[in-house]
């Protein structure tokens, strides 16, 4: 299949502009999620490199194809990081290749600190792109301050490149904690998990990551309770948590490179790495989880991220895991599946017929043609 690797933004207008027929559009390769495309593939791996960072004024500029690893490297340097923590979705999904910053953007990829910190849109200052007539678009600044104009940032964020090819985003990056320690409650059943998790994220001692993970292999079922911060900080509020959950039974505590690792596996859902079935991802009221899983059944494995309101699912391959779930308030992915089984089950949830119109007609805007990624999250040509 024909690849088009546009190296700026005026190679990649005129590539879109010139476009015959429909397009493909990837970064790195690693996140294949929706149904399969057919057209040339577009990709903004080309347009790499960190155009601008101002450690002091915690922002960056990089075009749509650099490396994570790059940026993370050059953030590192300098004690700071992408707070929302982004997944990498290389393993659960057997892919291979370099996850691009543009990637992230485009599927508003956040890790377990969203349920504290937010999600990568809302880390986003200023995007540039291409439409799908090839117009090259901006949208916010490469300052904190800039707020004019329509808010495209935002809508850019999770859009998955049917309204645009990014080229360009502008970021808020964060500086990395001194330490980090994690809180683990043993034992805990679904209901009781979520109140655990429900009571530390209510609570006034900033916990950052809030995840259950109740079938690992050999080991009991594990709440996993994150506190960052100034190692004095870390260490009282580590106790007041302990205080404040000590009904819920057995604990232990794990930090700095233990806990990090420990939450690197959550992040990208390790669990389901080598397994046969296919993944679900499900965002829902995180008090709604215990429900959820018990009419998911016991053949379907979980992992629960954001206290509750993520549910990773691996289930039986070929199986509409979203029909158990219904009728229930939040939406569920089909994320890894094979291709017959993406072809027969819709991979995104349905929109309500209100929300469908206001999709198709931002895409009908933005891409009249539509050429890039038809049918991804809903038109076909």
């Amino acid at each position: 299949m024909k690849m088009m690797t546009p190296e700026n933004e005026t190679e990649l207008s005129e590539a879109v502009q010139g476009a015959a027929g429909p397009l493909r559009v990837v970064g790195g390769g690693t996140r294949p999620v929706g149904h399969d495309v057919v057209g040339e593939v577009l990709s903004t791996s080309g347009m790499s490199g960190i155009v601008d960072y101002e450690p002091g004024a915690l922002t960056l500029v990089a075009g749509a194809g650099t490396p994570v690893q790059e940026i993370e490297a050059a953030l590192a340097a300098e004690k700071q990081r992408l707070a929302f923590e982004p997944m990498d979705y290389r393993a659960l999904m057997g892919t291979t290749g370099t996850p691009t910053i543009g990637g992230v953007v485009a599927a508003n990829v956040s890790g377990p600190r969203r349920i504290s910190v937010g999600a990568c849109r809302d880390f986003l200052l200023g995007v540039r792109f291409v439409d799908g007539t090839g117009r090259v678009l901006k949208n916010g600044g490469r300052v904190m301050k800039n707020v004019t104009g329509y808010d495209l940032v935002k809508l850019m964020a999770g859009s998955r490149g049917t309204l645009g090819v990014l080229s360009e985003v502008s970021l808020k990056v964060l500086p990395v904690p001194e330490t980090e320690a994690t809180l683990i409650l043993h034992g805990q059943e679904a209901g009781e998990a979520v109140a655990a998790m429900s009571a530390a994220l209510g609570s006034p001692y900033e916990v950052t990551g809030a995840a259950y993970l109740p079938q690992v292999a050999g080991e009991s079922p594990d709440v996993m309770l994150r506190l960052e911060g100034f190692e004095a900080s870390v260490a009282y509020r580590l106790g007041a948590l302990e205080a404040v959950l000590s009904s819920y039974g057995d604990m232990s505590v794990v930090r700095g490179d233990a806990s990090r690792e420990a939450w690197s596996r959550v992040r990208d859902v390790e669990m389901f790495a080598a397994g046969d079935g296919d993944v679900w991802r499900i965002s829902l009221k995180p008090s709604d989880a215990p429900d959820i899983l018990e009419r998911m059944g016991e053949d379907v494995r979980v992992q629960l991220d954001w206290g509750g309101g993520l549910i990773w699912a691996m289930g039986t391959a070929g199986q509409d895991l979203r029909a158990r779930l219904e009728p229930f308030r939040g939406h569920a992915t089909l994320m890894r599946a094979s291709a017959q089984t993406r072809g027969a089950i819709a991979v995104f949830q349905p929109e309500p017929a209100p929300l469908g119109k206001i999709s198709q007609g931002l895409r009908d805007k933005f891409d009249p043609r539509g050429i890039l990624n038809p049918g991804l999250m809903g038109r076909l040509l």
